[in-house]
């Protein structure tokens, strides 16, 4: 296949760039309206309990579930005329919008007690509190006309936005703003450090070029998929990092083996062939491990990490497709006038070192080589040392926490985040966010819902229960019945608590609460219920997920180099290289390390779907540079091979194989690391703390993976496994031999054709 397409790409290269640069200009037409079609939840499935509860409150009970909030403060106090009249209005633009489905608010509640519940502590505030018709977009635009009409302060009465209809929508603006940033940033950094990496202006722009295109086709990829399915907005920060990554990653393989033929004597066209046949293989391969492992999050039933899948595979295509059609055409054509400005010639004459010709290397000579050779003299204790130590940064792991995520994402800047942060404070009785819902559906009786809600007061930490028998605290009845909390549809209960929903505390009171015997079957709602739901989802479906991406890996591995032992090796060592990174996520996202500096609140705990989307990413990653590196170390190996006979190796053969092709790859991964750590890295100067935790984490990742792993890690192990490293059972090895995707052994293909002229 990869013969036909260099044929194709060497005959008509001219016609291909036209036409990838239409397709370029097209994609960035249809393209340039995709956030707009993205959602900002899926973190709870749809079948989930508390999901359904929250259907039933929304579409029975007026009020019962708002998902919209304005919280309305003075220093004067709240019952003046003028914050009275300030509410009064809010209320009624409300409800002129034509998404409101319900509001209550401290000023118009029908009971003292309601009103008691939407009056701060100190009061100085009173709440508005709305529900919002509609799906998670139409939610979120609704709270964003109704924010830009009522907010703002006004002869001294100030009304902020808050709720999780307002709460997503800041989310979503954030991070449309943090891309755009993003990337403004990354570019010319990216640009920098290639021409660093290739000296020639022409050939550190071409992978930069082909990066352009993949950010292109990923905005139109996604913008297709909203038609179809729901998306995460989520989704457009990481693919259209990991589009730019990925394909400056792949030409920058292509585009260094292409120049390496230059300068062996091939002619444009013979190098352009070979270099498909071999650094071509090597990014296909690349390409189908990393969508390999994206796609394993299909198997769970939430949205946000289904959406990487679909758009995640859809980039690494993009990438990939890119950069073994546009790009060789493009070399084809340039030629030898790759190498042309040479930048960084100049500054080495200014330092008195003469600069070698571009493109060429002896691997026997380069310090790459000397590091490999003494690593494999000791091997033994690198490993250990060098184990010891990622076990050891990985540690914080064995503490890690989990929560769903709220306002506090946010930075203390963000409105949401502010009316968030008093309502816990001011409001203990109607946080949203802290109360739980228990909804009885069908059932009526006021005098078994009240022994219900009495025993359900006891439960230690549990502050108040509001029921349609009344207020309950400590199994004593301090209120009258609540209007609207029952009708023919049946009855819902409000539990307060002190407790922080998402702590374990949180999660032991929410046990005690399912096992209070009920009137009839009841179905929970609130923070701690969806938490629940969403890490019993998670974590039914994660050994799948698992074992799918390490079944896959295997496989494809085991195709490209014909050893059992290899894919194993890489198995342990891209897990090896995530526990560093996933005790760091801990020690400083949950533990609240560098919190000033990084501009982050530390909650205790993660957002359980990071670390499983950081796996499956970072993994498919780390294959990325285990099968750039192995594809080198197997040409040398089958070269050496080749040239003995009855099949005999010896010990020095594997040792001189790894440093060969580790001195052969260690500049180009190793730059193509810092590019993808630039990249992705960028995401860590995001404002939504859990996109900034996965910016990190998986900067460190490819880091750590392309320095500590690679470069010395494998070499060691490679070293004390010897000829084992090639071993395969004789059955295998002939599934290989017959169905084996590896490289091929055949000499170069000489320069029989003219080159291309422009």
């Amino acid at each position: 296949m990869l013969i036909r397409i260099a044929q194709l790409v060497t005959r008509h290269p001219r016609a291909i760039l036209v036409g990838a640069l239409a397709v370029a200009l097209l994609c960035g037409i249809f393209g340039a309206t995709a956030a707009s079609g993205l959602k900002s939840g899926g973190f709870v499935s749809s079948d989930a309990e508390s999901t359904q509860a929250g259907e039933l409150l929304a579409d029975n009970f007026e009020g019962a579930a708002p998902n919209y909030i304005l919280l309305v403060d003075s220093p004067e106090g709240v019952d003046t005329p003028a914050v009275r009249a300030r509410a009064q209005a809010a209320v009624d633009t409300i409800r002129a919008h034509p998404g409101t489905t319900s509001v209550q608010s401290y000023w118009t509640a029908p009971s003292p007690a309601v009103a008691s519940a939407l009056r701060s502590t100190d009061g100085n505030s009173g709440l508005v509190a709305v529900h919002l018709d509609g799906d998670e977009t139409q939610m979120q635009e609704a709270a964003g006309e109704i924010s830009a009409q009522v907010t703002g302060t006004i002869d001294g009465v100030t009304i902020r936005a808050g709720g999780v209809a307002a709460t997503f929508n800041e989310i979503n603006e954030q991070i449309t703003h943090d891309l755009a940033v993003a990337e403004a940033a990354a570019i010319p950094l990216t640009l920098i450090v290639l021409i660093l990496v290739f000296g020639s202006l022409v050939a550190a722009s071409l992978p930069l070029l082909v990066g352009l295109f993949a950010i292109a086709a990923t905005l139109a990829i996604l913008r297709l998929f909203t038609l179809v399915t729901d998306v995460s907005i989520y989704a457009m920060n990481l693919t259209t990092a990991l589009g730019l990554a990925l394909a400056i990653d792949y030409s920058l393989f292509i585009v260094s083996r292409f120049r390496e033929e230059l300068a062996g004597g091939l002619d444009p066209r013979a190098a352009t062939v070979r270099a498909l046949q071999t650094a071509g293989r090597t990014v296909l391969f690349s390409a189908f491990t990393v969508a390999l492992s994206l796609s394993a999050m299909l198997v769970f039933d939430l949205y946000f990490l289904r959406s990487f899948a679909y758009s995640g595979v859809a980039v690494v295509v993009a990438a990939a497709a890119a950069s073994v059609i546009v790009l060789p055409a493009a070399l084809v054509l340039l030629g030898s006038r790759v190498n042309a400005l040479d930048l960084r010639a100049p500054l080495l004459r200014l330092f008195g070192r003469k600069p070698a010709p571009l493109g060429t290397m002896i691997p026997e000579q380069t310090g790459w080589y000397r590091l490999v050779r003494q690593v494999m003299r000791f091997a033994v204790p690198v490993s250990v040392v060098i184990v010891t130590l990622l076990l050891a940064l990985g540690s914080p792991f064995l503490s890690v926490k989990f929560g769903y995520p709220d306002e506090r994402v946010l930075p203390e800047t963000a409105a949401s985040r502010q009316v968030g942060d008093e309502v816990r404070a001011e409001f203990p009785r109607a946080d949203p966010g802290g109360n739980t819902t228990i909804v009885l559906n069908g059932h009526q009786d006021e005098q078994s819902v009240g022994a219900y809600a009495a025993r359900l007061s006891e439960v230690d930490d549990v502050t108040g229960v509001l029921s349609s028998a009344g207020v309950y605290v400590s199994g004593s009845r301090l209120a009258p019945t609540p209007p609207g909390m029952a009708n023919n549809t049946g009855t819902y209960l409000t539990v307060n608590t002190s407790l922080d929903p998402f702590s374990p505390a949180g999660g032991d009171q929410l046990a005690e609460l399912r096992a209070v015997p009920a009137p009839a079957p009841p179905l929970f709602s609130g923070a701690a219920a969806m938490n629940e739901d969403s890490l019993d989802a998670l974590a039914d479906r994660l050994p799948l997920a698992a074992l799918l991406i390490v079944l896959a890996t295997f496989v494809v591995l085991f195709l490209f180099t014909g050893s059992v032992v290899l894919p194993l090796k890489a198995l342990l060592l891209n897990t090896l290289s995530l526990t560093a990174a996933f005790g760091a996520m801990v020690w400083i996202f949950q533990d609240g390390h560098f919190e000033g500096l990084l501009g982050f609140t530390a909650v205790g705990y993660l957002v359980p779907t990071m670390p499983i989307l950081m796996f499956c990413l970072a993994f498919g990653l780390s294959m990325d540079y285990e099968v750039f590196l192995l594809s080198r170390i197997r040409e040398e190996w089958l070269h050496r091979r080749a040239g003995r006979t009855g099949g005999e190796f010896a010990a020095e053969d594997n040792t001189a194989s790894v440093a060969v092709g580790v001195a052969r790859t260690g500049r180009i991964f190793t730059a193509a690391a810092v590019l993808m750590a630039i990249v992705i890295g960028a995401l860590a100067t995001s404002q939504v703390s859990f996109i900034q935790l996965m910016g990190l984490g998986l900067t460190l990742t490819v880091l750590v993976d392309a320095t500590i792993i690679r470069a010395l890690l494998v070499p060691a192990l490679m070293r004390l496994m010897g000829p084992l490293n090639w071993w395969a059972p004789k059955p295998l090895a002939r599934l290989h031999e017959r169905f084996g995707l590896g490289e091929e052994t055949e000499p170069r293909p000489a320069a029989t054709e003219p080159p291309v002229r422009v």
